[in-house]
């Protein structure tokens, strides 16, 4: 089933027995984790309770089946947590589905296209759940600042309201951790002014590693810099910055093959991609495409294939080899911006 988002909510809040398994997927990382974990401790009771939660990797997507026919050996429902779940899951949850359980599997992933046979599986299946979540915007992100805000008796003046909108809500997890430090800064009992806002809440909308990347095709050095720094911070490791940039360069080197085999420009490629192109993300991808030439695609795929061989040797300074990658890339796409490429 497709949830919309008031039966996303809804459904958070008291799951329905007769759902056996709920995909969590979008560009909002930290929204996907943090529904993933409360899922978790409403159903199992706790996070990780060894006899009721167990997490499945890729590698063990064949288990999944017999997993989802398990019972606890403590009583309950058992839940089956699948982190950067993929299409390789689908065959074995429909399995898993189609055979008697009761454990309820929670899948975490990205971006899925409406193609992702994982996505066509859980919005299909009476007995599944398919639930987008997006970065937080207008309204819904007003409400989720001020519901925040609310809890530690809070309340927020208009203007510092519209400033947090401008300025939060690219990922879920963040712009809580903000509000949880603005309510700190402000006070119980207390009103938080603009002033308090801006003196203790920085610009973070759209850090993110995708931002990271996408701002480095463009040449923005500094955005990159910092959505990276964010990116390491929340926890995401070297050598999946530098694949994900990898994917990144090499989608780019595909259309621009489609660009010369068609005569076609390089915002007609983006509207044609496949799969396509976040409508948010249109903009700086197209600029990344009219940048990048094709031999420099070419060197900095192999840059990045080095980068990743260097990070994998041991006692290598993974972090500093993943930061100058990516500055690398940032860089030329400066140069190449400067030149008028």
């Amino acid at each position: 089933m497709k949830f919309d988002a008031r039966q996303a909510e809804a459904f958070l809040r008291q799951p329905d027995q007769a759902v056996r398994a709920v995909l969590l997927y979008g560009d909002d990382h930290g929204l996907v984790r943090e529904r993933g974990t409360s899922l978790t401790r409403l159903v199992a009771g706790q996070i990780d309770d060894p006899f009721r939660v167990i997490e499945l990797a890729a590698e063990q997507a064949a288990d999944l089946p017999n997993e989802m026919a398990g019972l606890s050996l403590t009583g309950g429902r058992r839940v089956i947590r699948i982190r950067e779940a993929a299409d390789i899951f689908a065959a074995p949850l429909q399995a898993g589905l189609e055979r008697q359980g009761e454990a309820l599997v929670i899948l975490e992933a990205g971006t899925l296209t409406p193609r992702s046979k994982l996505r066509v599986l859980a919005e299909k299946m009476a007995s599944a759940a398919s639930i987008a979540c997006y970065p937080d915007e207008g309204r819904s992100l007003s409400q989720t600042i001020q519901d925040s805000l609310a809890r530690d008796r809070v309340s927020i003046e208009a203007d510092a309201l519209k400033w947090l909108c401008d300025h939060l809500g690219a990922d879920r997890a963040l712009t809580r951790r903000e509000i949880d430090k603005l309510a700190l800064y402000v006070g119980q009992d207390e009103t938080a002014t603009i002033e308090a806002a801006q003196a203790c809440i920085g610009d973070l909308a759209g850090l993110s590693l995708e931002d990271a990347l996408y701002a480095s095709v463009i040449g923005d050095v500094s955005g990159a810099e910092r959505a990276l720094s964010l990116a390491l911070a929340e926890g995401t490791t070297s050598i999946a910055v530098i694949r994900m940039a990898l994917q990144h360069m090499q989608r780019l080197r595909k259309l621009r093959a489609v660009m010369q085999e068609n005569g076609t420009s390089a915002a007609e490629a983006v509207r044609q991609a496949k799969p396509p192109v976040f409508f948010k993300r249109v903009p700086a991808f197209t600029k990344g495409l009219t940048l990048w030439r094709d031999e420099m695609l070419a060197a900095i795929c192999d840059m990045l294939w080095q980068a990743e061989k260097a990070c994998k040797q041991s006692g290598a300074p993974d972090e500093i080899i993943c930061r100058q990658a990516v500055m690398n890339i940032a860089l030329r796409a400066r140069q190449a911006a400067a030149r008028g490429v």
